[in-house]
């Protein structure tokens, strides 16, 4: 969970800085085609052509894409970027060519982008259908009028291009909703009281597509969503508990009762189980029912005996749902270490289904637990491994976890917050799938953080955009405006919160933004810490997109804080979202003040 969005910036494997060759322009030239495209993706591919009467030893294309559109794997060269600017080099074996021969390389792509200003060898590529002329320019940022509950009408200013502009494309929540002729659109169907985002681009004669204007926020009429018709009037407020944080963390189930936090809280994600072999599997066996509490550290003040079948975590969570009637404890699998495994249970998700049914529900433990929750990073996109197993893959494996636990327990999954264009929130199903779910826990955190190890730094979880964010669309607004946009209700979407911080160290620049030279040291782990430290060790000097930011010496860190949380619970009730969760409770303080300020905002 806890480094979700890390991975967005992985570059395309085996890449490498290239310099161009100083070949003559006109001895080369380079075609592009289009091969295919299914939606999510594309393949390309650039063919080169000696068209002069020397030898060439080797070759370079250069391209432009517009922002959205990139390439995620190649072939037959090496392929590089700086921004949207791409570049393709030979390889060994096919960096000769004689005169009239051709050779062609090939890449997989997202976006809908064309290519631009290609080059071959530094010269124009001048290769039949190759575009040659400049993109078109960004359309004004668009602003709305006629707002309705369930409708409103776009404006904007023309772009400009040296050849003409054939259209617009019209985007919303990142969305292309639709393609027009004209600078203005009417958007109907909307849902009253949400909050929308709205961007355009230009496309010239060529269907070369030219960058984005700024982004437009609008909410309709009519105020919130009502509440979910299966919860009235409770919102959810959940947190994850942590098999290994008994160990060096030495948080327990107890903690949640002595730091108040148990009386605030409505669900547990027990984090995590196992997925092996197609199958749902114990994930700490140890920690989960097998360690043993004296009184004093029982949530019930009565010691475990050493003969007892179920101890550990399991008989803690079942002590506590005694106190607490009101929690339900949720089984959650996979997380960012063991979400490798659900690629092998969408081949077969009836017999994961079983798998995870007959696991949850052990005569051993079936009373703790109320449902199930899969966190898989990330359905048929990339996260500490990449899944290919398709689009449908969330949907079946969900819609098999429903058929099989039924309609009394609960089917909940944590998901990706990308709202980018074409990023992981447009590779799977969410939509079809959001049928089979109580809810989505949006990993609304981890956007931004010292994996980019110079920066810029940035907050890890901005609940809004801000001038200079180094990626459009990884903000809270942006994920879910762009869920709400595929169809799915705010009532099925519950905010994210990090009860950490992200943070730099070599940094100058007390705003974000600024340069760093790597990580921050954290208690645990490079980079990351919890709230309770930082707090004192690191007090916020700032807000921005509403998440607070500090600077302390050289170090840079950004988390949330009670304020900043209740603001953005504010904005959960605003958006009519079901409620919010955080990962996770080890990090909040001996009062569980983070966990209050959750509770207190959602009231």
């Amino acid at each position: 969970m806890a480094a979700a969005l890390a991975v967005l910036a992985l570059p395309v494997a085996g890449l490498v800085a290239i310099a161009a060759p100083a070949e003559a322009a006109a001895s080369a030239t380079a075609t592009y085609t289009k091969v295919s495209d299914w939606g999510s993706g594309f393949e390309g591919k650039w063919t080169v052509k000696n068209t002069g009467t020397t030898t060439l030893s080797s070759w370079t294309v250069e391209w432009d894409y517009p922002s959205g559109t990139a390439v995620t794997s190649a072939w037959d060269a090496t392929v590089t970027s700086s921004g949207t600017h791409w570049t393709g080099k030979n390889v060994g074996w096919n960096g000769t060519l004689a005169p009239g021969a051709s050779v062609s390389f090939g890449f997989n792509g997202t976006g809908s982008g064309a290519p631009g200003g290609c080059k071959v060898n530094g010269g124009t590529c001048d290769g039949g259908s190759t575009p040659t002329d400049n993109p078109p320019g960004a359309p004004g940022t668009p602003t709305a009028g006629g707002v309705t509950d369930t409708g409103l009408t776009l404006g904007w200013s023309a772009a400009t291009d040296d050849k003409g502009v054939k259209n617009y494309d019209v985007y919303r929540g990142g969305a292309k909703i639709a393609t027009v002729t004209t600078p203005s659109y009417t958007d109907s169907g909307l849902t009253k009281g949400t909050t929308y985002a709205y961007t355009v681009t230009a496309r010239d004669t060529i269907d070369q597509t030219g960058p984005s204007s700024g982004t437009l926020s609008v909410t309709t009429t009519g105020g919130t969503t009502p509440p979910d018709p299966g919860n009235p009037g409770s919102a959810v407020k959940l947190g994850y508990f942590t098999d290994w944080g008994v160990y060096q963390r030495n948080y327990h189930v107890k903690n949640l009762v002595t730091s108040g936090t148990a009386s605030k809280i409505t669900h547990i994600n027990y984090a995590f189980g196992n997925v092996q072999g197609g199958k749902c599997t114990i994930g700490d066996a140890y920690a989960d029912y097998q360690k043993t509490y004296d009184a004093s550290s029982s949530v019930s003040g009565v010691a475990d005996t050493w003969d007892q079948p179920v101890a550990g975590n399991f008989n803690q969570l079942r002590q506590l749902k005694k106190k607490y009637p009101n929690i339900k404890v949720l089984y959650s699998f996979g997380g960012w270490t063991w979400s490798g495994g659900f690629g092998q249970a969408a081949a077969n998700p009836a017999a994961f289904a079983q798998s995870c049914y007959d696991l949850v529900e052990d005569p051993r433990w079936a009373d703790v637990f109320d449902g199930i929750d899969i966190d898989w990073e990330y359905p048929n996109a990339c996260g500490l491994s990449c899944d290919t197993s398709g689009a449908a893959s969330l949907k079946n494996v969900l819609s098999a976890l429903r058929a099989k636990f039924g309609g009394s327990s609960l089917v909940t999954a944590a998901i990706s917050a990308d709202g980018s264009n074409g990023g992981k929130l447009d590779l799977a199903d969410y939509a079809g799938a959001a049928q089979y779910v109580d809810f989505y826990n949006v990993m609304t955190y981890d956007f931004f953080g010292a994996w980019d190890a110079k920066g810029p730094t940035a907050p890890h979880s901005p609940l809004t955009s801000y001038t200079g964010i180094p990626i459009a669309g990884f903000n809270s607004e942006a994920a879910i405006t762009k869920l709400k946009g595929k169809g799915i209700a705010g009532s099925k979407l519950n905010l994210g919160i990090g009860f950490y911080g992200r943070g730099w160290t070599g940094v100058t620049q007390a705003a974000p933004g600024g340069a760093a030279t790597g990580p921050a040291p954290g208690t645990y782990e490079q980079g990351i810490e919890d709230y309770k430290v930082l707090k004192s060790s690191c007090p916020s000097t700032g807000t921005v997109a509403g998440t607070a930011y500090a600077k302390c010496g050289s170090n840079w860190w950004s988390y949330d804080t009670p304020a900043t949380i209740a603001g953005k619970m504010s904005w959960v009730k605003q958006q009519g979202l079901r409620g919010a969760f955080s990962w996770e409770f080890s990090g909040d303080t001996a009062n569980g003040e983070l966990a209050n300020a959750i509770h207190t905002g959602l009231q």
